[in-house]
């Protein structure tokens, strides 16, 4: 009896986990056998948070979304592509319509002096109508520039001889000289060039720059030339008719544009914007009207005189 409770004494005050050492295998056996039991439960856990975490990582990397530097990237090419089309629909509708001069010229529809001016008065301003196509990127305002930078090239090509083209020089030139489209044509190109890719559409000098050349100067001298009876004073070959239609079309055509690109957000439209208008196209009658003008170029006195008074009102 004295042995039996010595033996069972031991099991009593054991910790409480001792009792399950009854019912296990005897501990004489692998001391390491119930860590590897214990581990095995651990590494399946593990390889299963492992495979579950990889899962994870696949999933997210096939729906992930692409990151702000990576959508701006995708956003610059796609306006470069935009912006590349539509230079490429601007230039060939200018392109068309010289096209179409040179052939009413070819078959005499209009006399020369007309057809130079109807030239004269579309092509900026029909160039002006697609302005809005283009994009806010960086680049645009240069893409757009392609189709007057184009002209630049081919006035100085056909002017120096090295190209020739009888039609086009006869509906751009008064007299149908070549070497005239080194004067006139190519400043008139520059022009549009400059204020394209300078100024472009939410300046309002690149719109007084345009319709004073191409509708004020460009009306001044179809109405002048038929009803233009009675001359200024201080310069017999101008006309009070010629002037006036001049300040006019100048300024409608600003105030005109300035509300089209008001619709598309580019511009604001305002009672001073358009008073401003009203001056340059005034600035700008004045000084065509005066014999300098003459001496130099229209075409050269205009602009410039519409981009010194519209640097300092706007």
């Amino acid at each position: 009896m004295l042995s039996l409770g010595a033996h069972v004494s031991p099991l009593l005050s054991s910790p409480p986990h001792a009792p399950l050492l009854l019912y296990s295998r005897p501990p004489s056996r692998s001391p390491a056998a119930p860590a590897a039991a214990a581990s095995a439960p651990r590494s399946l856990c593990f390889l299963r948070r492992s495979r579950s975490r990889s899962r994870s990582r696949f999933a997210a990397g096939r729906t992930r979304r692409p990151t702000m530097a990576e959508a701006i990237s995708l956003e610059a090419g796609g306006d470069l592509y935009h912006d590349l089309g539509s230079a490429a629909v601007t230039a060939g509708v200018a392109l068309a319509l010289l096209k179409f001069f040179e052939e009413l010229a070819k078959r005499g529809v209009f006399e020369q002096k007309l057809s130079r001016k109807l030239v004269h008065i579309s092509v900026g301003l029909v160039f002006l109508l697609f302005w809005p196509l283009f994009s806010s990127g960086t680049y645009a305002p240069f893409l757009a520039a392609l189709a007057p930078g184009i002209n630049i090239i081919r006035m100085f090509l056909l002017g120096t001889g090295l190209m020739k083209n009888e039609a086009m020089v006869k509906s751009m030139s008064r007299t149908g000289d070549y070497r005239e489209l080194l004067k006139g044509p190519l400043y008139y190109a520059t022009t549009i060039t400059f204020a394209t890719s300078v100024f472009w559409r939410t300046s309002p000098i690149a719109i007084a720059l345009v319709c004073n050349l191409c509708a004020g100067d460009g009306i001044a001298d179809v109405v002048g030339r038929r009803l233009g009876t009675e001359k200024l004073p201080y310069n017999p070959n101008k006309s009070y008719a010629g002037s006036i239609a001049m300040a006019l079309a100048g300024f409608l055509a600003s105030v005109g544009y300035m509300h089209y690109f008001h619709t598309f957000g580019f511009i604001e439209e305002t009672w001073y914007m358009a008073l401003g208008f009203l001056a340059v196209s005034i600035a700008a009658t004045l000084v065509e009207s005066h014999p300098i003008s003459s001496e130099l170029d229209d075409n050269l006195t205009v602009p410039l005189t519409s981009f010194l008074v519209g640097i300092l009102l706007f």
